[in-house]
């Protein structure tokens, strides 16, 4: 194999890993606001609290999304 054809190669599972990478958080993502919803329905009197505690969340889960994308970018 020539050097070329392996650049390609490593280019087309850095493009899957990143892929995969982006799978966790957007399962985090939905589970987080699926609860979040779930607890202010059971219990709305701390709807503020918790709409506070779902974006902390939030915010680090799109953290690590941007970090298998940052990943991804430094493979290439």
């Amino acid at each position: 194999m020539d050097i070329i054809t392996l650049a390609e190669v490593a280019g087309n599972i850095s493009i899957l890993g990143y892929g995969v990478a982006a799978i966790g958080p957007g399962l985090g993502m939905g589970i987080l606001v699926g609860k979040a919803l779930e607890s202010t329905a059971r219990q709305p009197e701390v709807s503020g609290r918790i709409q506070t505690l779902m974006f902390i969340g939030l915010a680090m889960i799109e953290l690590l999304g941007l970090l298998g994308f940052v990943a991804f970018v430094m493979a290439m």
